[in-house]
């Protein structure tokens, strides 16, 4: 069901509650207009008498005036006849005026009819010889033939003898018909005699008795002659329509000459104001019904369809994945704005949340790539280490044998020197890849940056203005002191290079917490508490993209020659393999800063062995197991030792090695590699070897770190001999093995 047919029927179930008030008002009114036209056809029944009163009162009075009058005081018939038909053209309320001699004949009338009459018979001439007062009779008049009330007057001398009888016939039908008009025929008026011949005989409403005829024995007869009859009377014709019948009852003068005066009206009639009534108030409701179902029609067309439709449109664009959707101001009051609003902040908040989702997934990729790439570099600088050692290695050998040779002796020095410099590349890359030999000390980065600060400054050029913003109080870090120098000149030449033109370098020491909240480089979150470094330039700046690769080897964006790109991978290796987080922020044309964060000592500093001091040592004579898989590096190590005078047995894996320490036979050092193939690395060599032979000296070599993979328990801190190494390292590092004390 769509949401305007829910609108349309809720308005009409709310138009309920007023179409049932106005049923109920009707009910009421009609009851009430019912009994309020009840009373009023009583009330204009007495109106009507009131009035017939003032007529007869008003008759009385010109029956007194006349009565003195000279022009009656004459048996000269014609001439009073005249006179009274002037009188009659003032009054034509009265069908005739006449009198009547005391034996009850006609002397003159208005009329001038010259009729005789004799009128001893009439009651209100009987009533006029017994009483001084006016008599009254409805009848219909002989002369005339109508009907009226006659109102007779008896004349009487100073005596008291009946002089004459003065008649006014008051016409009742004329009476009646100005009444009628003024009820503007909305009653019908009935004049009865009390026999219940009728004198008057409404025009309308479907009466059938005419005029003279009798209803003597009828229902409405006997209530308008029942002295304690109710108000009105509901009377039945033959043809089945209803009349409801009011008489007259304050008038005593018409009850007692007999007349009786009535006024009714339909039943229909007496109900038809109530009915127009409902038929406004129903038009009235229904005109306003059909205009609020309008109004609500386009309300729900226009206002709330047109909103549902913007809405059903967001939602189209959010379900295929258009999270820039926006539903446009303005938006309505109420609920729908309410619903616009929450829907356009959970498309942003969706956005948003998409664009963290990506930007955590390029994170991500960020990340697993330098992982992979740290993992590529590393064992290529493993292997090219290798290489080194027996490039480096004959040519030391060359050297030695080529002295008399200036040429020869060169060339074999050249190879070294070449090998040496290889040997440098190595190290960049396997400090990126988070595996170059560091040699922490526990130290205060503030003091160190402050003797290197004449280093800092010297490459930078006057054009640079260079100032430095150290903290007191730095909390002690554990760093190689060598490493954060070639970094911190590895982020001030770079900084140098971006600012061709001049330009403001800053570098910042400080303590500082991270949070959840703070990333490093990959995107990873590592709180702590840290020493952070910063340097800040002026220079061009970088873009997103090229910001994003930035500590990528090999990845630069200077000229062929003039950079090799390690340096910032470098930087990123050396912080990264000291447990620290690397930060960058750059804009193009708004410079960029570098923050190095070194951990916090969270120990007191220990005092740090010293070093292993390199001198040559004498020629041996023990016994040395050499474990290397690669096989010109094992040859180089076996013709070095028997060089130095030592007793070589020599094996390719782990597992052939310890074989080798299974047979008889003295052995007094295992020489072996950190990383061979086979499954078994050194570490588990030397845990297994010392097993079998307990005061077992060991001297590990690596293309990684002087300190690659934590020792097995047993094995104790291991002595690493780093790859590349020159004849005198060797000599060195075993005598250091195997005059070192037993474990």
């Amino acid at each position: 069901m769509s949401l305007r047919t829910r609108l349309l029927i809720l308005v009409i179930a709310a138009m309920l509650v007023p179409a049932i008030l106005v049923g109920l008002r009707f009910v009421q009114n009609r009851s009430s207009e019912i009994n309020a036209a009840l009373a009023n056809l009583t009330a204009t029944a007495d109106d009507i008498a009131s009035d017939l009163d003032e007529k007869i009162q008003g008759t009385a009075q010109l029956h007194y005036g006349l009565a003195r009058a000279r022009d009656l005081d004459t048996r000269d018939k014609a001439a009073c006849s005249a006179f009274l038909s002037e009188v009659r053209e003032e009054y034509p309320q009265f069908t005739g005026i006449l009198t009547i001699d005391p034996d009850g004949s006609l002397f003159c009338d208005s009329l001038r009819t010259n009729r005789t009459l004799d009128l001893r018979d009439r009651a209100y001439f009987k009533q006029a010889l017994a009483s001084r007062g006016i008599a009254l009779e409805p009848v219909f008049g002989r002369l005339t033939g109508l009907s009226v009330l006659q109102i007779a007057y008896p004349v009487r001398s100073e005596t008291g003898a009946l002089k004459l009888v003065l008649l006014a016939s008051f016409n009742l039908r004329k009476f009646a018909e100005f009444h009628d008009k003024r009820l503007l025929g909305q009653k019908e008026i009935l004049l009865l005699d009390s026999k219940g011949t009728v004198l008057v005989a409404p025009s309308r409403g479907g009466w059938t008795e005419p005029v003279g005829t009798s209803i003597a024995g009828s229902e409405l007869l006997r209530f308008a002659a029942t002295p304690d009859r109710k108000a009105y009377q509901e009377v039945t014709d033959r043809d089945g329509r209803t009349h409801v019948w009011a008489v007259a009852a304050r008038s005593p003068s018409t009850r007692d000459a007999g007349l009786y005066i009535m006024v009714g009206r339909s039943e229909d009639g007496l109900v038809a104001a109530a009915n127009r009534r409902l038929y406004e108030d129903v038009a009235i409701l229904a005109v306003a019904s059909l205009l609020l179902l309008a109004a609500v029609w386009i309300l729900a067309t226009v206002s709330v369809g047109r909103q549902v439709g913007r809405l059903a449109t967001m939602a189209k664009k959010l379900g295929l994945g258009d999270l820039s959707a926006r539903i446009p101001p303005p938006h309505p009051g109420g609920e729908l704005g309410g619903l616009m609003t929450l829907l356009n902040g959970t498309a942003e908040s969706l956005e948003q949340q998409r664009a963290a989702i990506a930007d955590l997934s390029h994170k991500l990729s960020q990340s697993q790539k330098m992982e992979a790439m740290g993992q590529l570099t590393g064992g290529v600088a493993h292997d090219f280490n290798n290489l080194l050692t027996v490039i480096l290695g004959n040519s030391e050998h060359l050297a030695d044998r080529l002295a008399g040779n200036k040429e020869l002796h060169r060339i074999a020095n050249d190879i070294a020197t070449a090998a040496e410099r290889g040997s440098d590349l190595t190290r960049s890359l396997l400090a990126f890849a988070r595996k170059q030999p560091l040699r922490p000390r526990d130290i205060d980065i503030a003091v160190k940056i402050h003797e290197m600060e004449q280093l800092l400054r010297r490459p930078l050029g006057e054009h640079i203005e260079c100032t430095f913003a150290l903290e007191p109080d730095l909390w002690l870090t554990s760093v190689d002191p060598g490493q954060l120098t070639t970094a911190l000149l590895n982020l001030v030449l770079n900084a140098r290079d971006v600012m061709p033109l001049g330009g403001k370098l800053t570098i910042e020491a400080r303590n500082t917490s991270l949070g959840e909240s703070d990333l490093d480089v990959n995107g990873e979150p590592r709180p702590g508490d840290y020493v952070m470094v910063a340097v800040t330039d002026t220079g061009s700046g970088m873009t997103a993209e090229v910001a994003s690769r930035a500590f990528e080897p090999f990845f630069t964006t200077k000229e062929v020659g003039k950079g090799t790109g390690l340096g910032l991978s470098m930087v990123y290796g050396f912080v990264r393999q000291s447990g620290g987080v690397v930060q960058m922020q750059s804009e193009p044309g708004q410079g960029s800063v570098v923050r190095l964060f070194f951990p916090r000592l969270a120990t007191p500093p220990n005092e740090q062995p010293s070093p292993v001091e390199r001198i040559v040592a004498p020629d041996g004579s023990e016994t040395i197991l050499v474990v290397e898989d690669d096989d010109m590096v094992r040859a180089y190590v076996e013709s070095e030792l028997k060089t130095l005078g030592y007793r070589v047995i020599a094996a390719s894996n782990g597992p052939a090695a310890l074989e080798l320490l299974r047979r008889a036979g003295d052995i007094d050092l295992l020489l072996t590699d950190v990383v061979m193939p086979g499954g078994m690395f050194g570490p588990e060599l030397a845990r297994q070897a010392t097993g079998l032979r307990p005061g077992l000296k060991v001297l590990f070599t690596s293309g990684y770190t002087q300190n690659p993979v934590k020792m097995p328990d047993g094995v104790g801190d291991a002595l690493i001999l780093t790859k590349p190494f020159r004849r005198k390292d060797l000599a060195a590092m075993l005598r250091s093995a195997l005059s070192a004390p037993p474990r």
